[in-house]
């Protein structure tokens, strides 16, 4: 008899009953477990079967562990099988050491990581799941993993040998909602999710892809724990669908532009292992792969979970394959029939299974097990090679040459060819000494350490900021006693983050500006749509106050060896009037909505006000004393990391009396990804707030349940100079359980807008963002869009080739006497996403600009063609509509959780709008 044990939490090891020797025999396969085989078309197992599944295989093999790795959205446990040889399993903390050990690479030279590579085992991250409508890779994972428990053929055993795989699911939430839905039908031909009623993860839906760097959801903070701080496999390989028309399934290698942030070596490899992929495909006769050209898909932006594995020196590896439960055809696309580089073995229309595209996802992923097999010693020993080549870099200058520095080599003088070797025509040349004046220009080096220092103006927006690096597997120091460096001191409390580390390609991306290339098919031609946005350099989404060190910094200080909790905050003085608490901190909001749920009464102040020496700027809170209150007011400073002014008398002057408020959150049936986000948000700052529907704002008497309509990106339907609306299918009423039935419906500019307008007039607010802002053309608004070209007599956006500004950072001024900009800096970073922004109509009446672009030159981050139309516009105003508000805002200022810099935006809009109004 043996003793078997499952994992859980990640570290803990418990005894499992002894159950009897085992073989293949023993295991029970899927079609014996399952009420139908997985693969079996109109069948979709959920995640309650699979999780039962793989707790009944953990029983079964000596070839499996389970790992419980934290709780998703809605609770449920996320599970990952690690799956290796029995031998391997015994021994799983000592291969994991060893793999954190060369991913480090700190104080590892090259003989000992040459000793370890030959000691330890390839780390394969296997997953499924991720977007839950993609149903392949969660019921081909099914099968994969009975498969390498219970074959014994030499490769799979040398697999098992050479390699630890995790097999790990992304969303189970997802797979549980989505399967249910597609199997609630009796009828097979009826079944579809296509209908699903709400997002796919609880707040985000798709966007759980775009999380990596942020890790905001649980289930990307629980995945990044295990491959950056746990496990760092040397291979993270992204399942998802998918194909491209015509073709079965996109493999890489992926099209430019490459970040220019990452090591070399990473992408050499990722080419290495997606053509192995393409040519075991090919030699078992499945055809119809593509690459590169095939698709749209790229290197750049680093929140993706196979593209954040980049800047962690992993190979990440994305495929998108067809098919699903229902059975449908692969189309006869002319195109794809010539083989060519990026399609060496066309595929022919025919009918398409499930199964089919299981078969082909247990190819990709043995393909990939395979090459971790037979190159075990050079992953590992090139995942140190990587993480030493960034601590190299960080210990000395260094540059990364980047597309607007090329521009200025290239726009540089030619050399004219001389003497015999010279060759007329050819690439142009320039003198070589420009290498070093253009592109290792000493003022231009990379840091070698970023300082964040104590006197934030928001530090725990700053901790949240850190948070998001250490989730990350960054490494983060804190200075418990005041220093200095160079001619500046920084105070005790202040964190520094060394570039002399192994993740050195994350902390630079996440510090530094995307300079994207100008990207286009031809000289002249449109730009070129990126994957996804551009630019997202993170410190200037958050507002992260932070100094460059060019040279070395010597000092030693304490490692943060987990998450960050919020500085300690502080009462100043001993006043017994009342608090006055500064608007400059996010966590402030939480405060306020406390003390407006205990029926207590803030008020911001409208003019500066002077506490304890400090000049507070308009819109500091001002908080009456009572015994409620104090003990809520102490709690904020504990929890929250605050400073509050006890003062002896309440300030003069102006206020805005807040009240409690109702917000309706503006959603769509299916779930709109930017309100889900948003939704996340005002959970998190602890706003009152509920989800409304079409069919409701149509109801009219809107008022009787709301003080505010939110409206995010894309809730009113765009149209015109806003865009494009892509509606969602909805079923019929007969169709939808009665729980989704107040979801179903369209908003229209005949039904739905007249009830907000009457909703407006009287006494309302409006609160609308991004494409949202079209309410402006809608309730007889003094602004209209800037941004458009006529056609056919419609006003549309400009086309892409005179402006397009796709996903970027840039640079607005703010007026933070404002209400809607208080506790804001006089200038903010707003990331900006080919959106509209809005200049005053012919004889505007009055209203309230809180920020505009100035100036030609706004970019920070990211690409942008045509900026300089932005000169003058208004992005964020304040709108008098009859006795209501209508508030707009052009960015999005809550982009997927990222842009702290700009909540206040958001939530000053809440508070103002149903604030007392005289």
């Amino acid at each position: 008899m043996k003793s078997h044990w499952l994992l859980l939490s990640g570290a803990l090891l418990l005894p499992a009953p002894p159950v009897a020797a085992q073989g293949s025999s023993t295991l029970t396969p899927p079609e014996r477990f399952f009420k139908q085989p997985p693969g079996t078309d109109y069948y979709l197992a959920n995640y309650s079967e699979y999780e039962a599944y793989l707790q009944k295989l953990a029983m079964e093999s000596d070839r499996i562990k389970l790992v419980d790795i934290g709780r998703t959205a809605e609770g449920r446990t996320q599970w990952m099988a690690i799956v290796s040889s029995p031998a391997n399993l015994a021994k799983l903390n000592d291969y994991r050491a060893i793999s954190e050990k060369l991913a480090r690479a700190q104080g590892v030279d090259e003989a000992e990581a040459r000793k370890l590579a030959a000691q330890g085992k390839t780390v394969v991250w296997i997953d499924a799941g991720m977007h839950a409508t993609e149903t392949v890779t969660s019921q081909g994972q099914i099968q994969v993993i009975h498969r390498m428990l219970s074959q014994s053929d030499p490769e799979t055993m040398r697999m098992l040998d050479d390699c630890i795989i995790l097999f790990g699911h992304d969303n189970p939430d997802g797979m549980e909602l989505v399967s249910n839905w597609y199997m609630r039908q009796a009828d097979p031909k009826k079944r579809e999710f296509a209908t699903l009623p709400r997002l796919y993860q609880k707040y985000v839906g798709h966007d759980n892809n775009r999380d990596s760097f942020m890790a905001a959801m649980p289930e990307t903070e629980n995945v990044n724990r295990v491959l950056f701080r746990q496990w760092y496999p040397q291979i993270v390989y992204n399942q998802h669908q998918t194909g491209p028309e015509g073709m079965v399934v996109f493999v890489p290698p992926f099209r430019d532009p490459f970040n220019f942030n990452y090591d070399p070596i990473v992408m050499s490899q990722l080419n290495e292992v997606g053509f192995s992929m393409h040519s075991r495909l090919i030699s078992e006769g499945k055809a119809g792969s593509g690459t590169r050209s095939a698709a749209r898909y790229s290197t750049w932006h680093n929140g993706m979970e196979r593209s954040v594995a980049y800047f962690h020196n992993s190979i990440g590896l994305l495929t998108e394959i067809i098919g699903g439960p229902t059975p449908a055809k692969i189309p006869l696309v002319p195109a794809t029939q010539l083989p060519r580089g990026d399609e060496m073995m066309p595929i022919a229309p025919r009918d398409w299974h499930l199964q089919n595209s299981l078969d082909y996802q247990w190819t990709l992923d043995r393909a990939v097990i395979d090459y971790a097999s037979r190159n075990r010693e050079r992953l590992l020993f090139n995942i140190w090679k990587m993480g030493a080549n960034s601590i190299e870099k960080g210990n000395k200058d260094s540059w990364t040459i980047t597309p607007s520095k090329v521009d200025r080599l290239t726009n540089a003088a030619p050399v004219k060819p001389e003497g015999k070797d010279a060759r007329p025509g050819g690439p142009k040349k320039v003198d070589p000494a420009l290498y070093k004046t253009m592109l290792q220009n000493p003022a231009e080096r990379d840091p070698r350490a970023y300082i964040i220092p104590a006197d934030q103006r928001d530090m725990p927006t700053a901790i949240a900021f850190l948070n998001a690096l250490i989730k990350n597997g960054v490494e983060v120091e804190r200075a418990d006693a005041p220093f200095q460096t160079g001619d500046k001191s920084y105070p005790a409390g202040s964190f520094i983050v060394r570039t002399a580390q192994a993740y050195r390609p994350h902390v630079i991306d996440m510090f530094e500006p995307q300079d994207h290339p100008h990207d286009t098919d031809y000289p002249g031609g449109p730009p070129t749509a990126p994957y996804d946005i551009t630019g997202y350099t993170l410190a200037y989404q958050m507002g992260i106050g932070f100094d460059r060190v060019l040279d070395g910094l010597d000092q030693r200080f304490t490692p943060v060896p987990d998450l960050l909790p919020p500085p300690p905050g502080r009462v100043v003085g001993q006043g017994k009037a009342g608090w006055i608490v500064g608007h400059d901190t996010n966590n402030s909001f939480i405060l306020t909505n406390r003390l407006l749920k205990s029926g207590l009464r803030p008020a911001w102040l409208k003019q500066e006000v002077t506490a304890a020496g400090e000049t507070l700027q308009p819109g500091a809170i001002w908080i009456p004393a009572s015994a409620e209150a104090q003990a809520i007011v102490d709690k904020a400073v504990s929890e929250l990391g605050l400073t509050v002014h006890a003062t002896d008398a309440a300030p003069q002057g102006d206020r805005v009396a807040l009240k409690p408020l109702r917000i309706g959150l503006v959603d769509r049936y299916g779930g709109l990804m930017s309100s889900g986000w948003t939704r996340f948000l005002l959970e998190r700052f602890e706003f009152s707030f509920a989800q409304v529907y079409p069919k409701r704002l149509d109801a009219g008497n809107l008022a009787k349940d709301y003080d505010v309509l939110l409206f995010t990106d894309d809730a009113l339907p765009p149209s015109g100079a806003w865009g494009s609306d892509r509606p969602g299918k909805q079923p019929e009423l007969k169709d939808t359980p009665a729980e989704y039935q107040a979801m179903l419906g369209e908003m229209t500019d005949g039904k739905t807008v007249p009830a907000v307008a009457d909703f407006a007039r009287n006494g309302g607010a409006v609160v609308a963002i991004g494409s949202s802002a079209r309410f402006i053309d809608l309730l007889g608004a003094p602004l209209k869009p800037a941004l458009t070209r006529e056609i056919d007599g419609a006003l549309k956006m400009p086309d892409t080739k005179s402006f397009y500004i796709p996903g970027s950072i840039l640079r607005a001024r703010v007026d933070n006497r404002q209400p809607l900009a208080y506790g804001m800096p006089d200038q903010v970073d707003v990331f900006f996403n080919q959106s509209q922004t809005f200049v005053p109509t012919t004889n505007a009446t009055p209203y309230g600009k809180a920020s505009w672009f100035e100036g030609r030159d706004l970019l920070r981050s990211g690409w942008a063609v045509g900026q300089e139309k932005l000169a003058g516009t208004i992005t964020v105003a304040d709108i008098d509509v009859g006795k209501g508000k209508l508030l707009v805002m052009a960015p999005e200022v809550a982009q997927r959780a990222q842009s702290y810099g700009t909540f206040k935006f958001l939530f000053n809009a809440l508070l103002y709008g149903a604030a007392e109004r005289k």
